[in-house]
């Protein structure tokens, strides 16, 4: 009877430790019963935040949004509490930018006072996310806030109007992020810094091209920043900004900035990306991007394919980004668009610091788009070991404009059933 025993404590254990790691004794607990109104009006931050400091409080739980437009400002998740939205539940964001407080945080590169997003995790182990649900960043007025300041200054930066993240998720560990759909985001829609072993699965991101004729700025897809081990994956996504942006740092020292680490072994897989800068872009800061898998996935709108941004002002390094298994349906997009990129650059009185590209790899990719697009860099970049591979693809523009780049190499491209070959007039061209 001892042995049998013994045998069996092993096993028992590892079922009360799957039963608890499972989530099912967690207590849920739904922000109405703490004062939440689904109304669409009343603002429900206070009612929120006291549900989720309730549920940490009492060990943990899963703090639930049910059916209904529950509006809100900036809410923050508290350790061992999962947040979860059900079907029909929407978490709609406040138009009043002063419902969500400005606090020092990271935003395009570095920390400066900034408003934080809707819904904040932060410095947290273990982070949960979920639903069948909506966050609604009911962006319209700050994007008019943001072209109307545009209009009176061409050069103002993106950060001179305050816009609200719809999720931001702030050095943390083990997140998952499933199901949700984010949709009219004010500035990006979610925004991972610094953090690992994050899975993204199932979400549905939007931001109309247009509304009335109006565009949302700087609304990306994800933001990436700085982090490693993260799988995004059986997403949709169609935005007016870059749809998968992987971040970091910039400027002449960049690559000192211990507050962005390389951005390394990210995976992009069975995803759908209609408009937006790039299914990938590396930039608009970022210093060191490496170990990329982009696999069987499709564009159906006009985004682009890949986008390197090399900054004049900024050490960067982006290498072993694969695509491999790429359907394209949309007919609007370019295939790369690497490049220089100028916007608001400052060499704060300094030498231009060197850039390199290499080792990109893009194979298996068929349909119909716009143009192979463009590579080249700045004057003294090094960009070198690129393959196209089993590319076979419908173009209204077949060429592919090239600066310096050593090792080119392309390997079964059809383009318009022809066999594809770089002309004289597209090496060294300008876009």
């Amino acid at each position: 009877m001892f042995s049998l025993k013994r045998s069996l404590l092993p096993c028992l254990l590892a079922a009360v430790l799957a039963h608890a790691a499972s989530g099912a004794e967690l207590k849920r607990l739904s922000v109405s019963d703490f004062g939440a109104v689904p109304d669409g009006k009343t603002i429900n931050t206070a009612a929120i935040q006291k549900a989720i400091d309730q549920a940490q409080a009492a060990g943990g739980g899963v703090v639930v949004i049910p059916a209904g437009t529950f509006r809100s400002g900036s809410i923050f998740l508290k350790p061992g509490v999962e947040l979860y939205l059900d079907d029909g539940a929407v978490l709609l964001g406040s138009d009043q930018i002063e419902d969500y407080p400005k606090r020092e945080t990271r935003i395009e590169g570095h920390f400066e006072p900034w408003r934080m997003a809707l819904v904040n995790a932060q410095g947290l182990d273990r982070v949960r996310i979920g639903g069948k649900g909506h966050l609604d960043g009911n962006g319209v007025t700050f994007w008019n806030a943001f072209w109307a300041r545009r209009k009176e200054n061409p050069k103002c930066t993106n950060l001179e109007v305050e816009r609200p993240r719809l999720m931001f998720i702030d050095r943390c560990k083990d997140v998952r992020i499933e199901g949700l759909a984010f949709q009219d985001s004010g500035f990006w829609n979610l925004h991972v810094y610094h953090s690992s072993g994050v899975v993204i699965e199932g979400l549905r991101i939007t931001v109309p091209s247009a509304v009335n004729g109006l565009r949302g700025p700087s609304t990306d897809g994800m933001d990436i920043d700085s982090c490693q081990n993260v799988t995004v994956r059986k997403c949709y996504i169609s935005v007016g900004d870059d749809d998968i942006a992987l971040k970091g740092s910039k400027g002449p020292h960049a690559d000192r900035d211990t507050d962005s680490p390389g951005v390394e072994n990210i995976l992009v897989e069975d995803c759908e990306i209609g408009d937006g800068g790039g299914l990938i872009t590396c930039g608009s800061e970022a210093t060191s991007v490496r170990n990329v898998t982009v696999r069987n996935c499709t564009i159906s709108g006009r985004a682009t394919m890949m986008t390197l941004k090399l900054r004049p002002d900024t050490p960067q390094h982006y290498e072993h980004i694969t695509f491999d298994g790429i359907t394209l349906t949309g007919g609007g997009g370019r295939i790369m668009n690497v490049g220089p990129w100028l916007q608001f650059f400052d060499l704060k009185g300094e030498a231009p610091p060197s850039r390199t590209v290499n080792d990109i790899t893009i194979r298996n990719v068929h349909g119909q788009f716009r143009s192979l697009g463009t590579l080249q860099g700045n004057k003294g970049d090094t960009i070198r070991d690129i393959t196209l591979e089993n590319i076979d693809l419908k173009l209204t523009d077949e060429r592919l404009v090239t600066g310096e780049v050593q090792n080119l190499v392309l390997k079964n491209v059809t383009v318009n059933n022809k066999a594809y070959q770089l002309s004289p007039a597209d090496t060294n061209s300008k876009k």
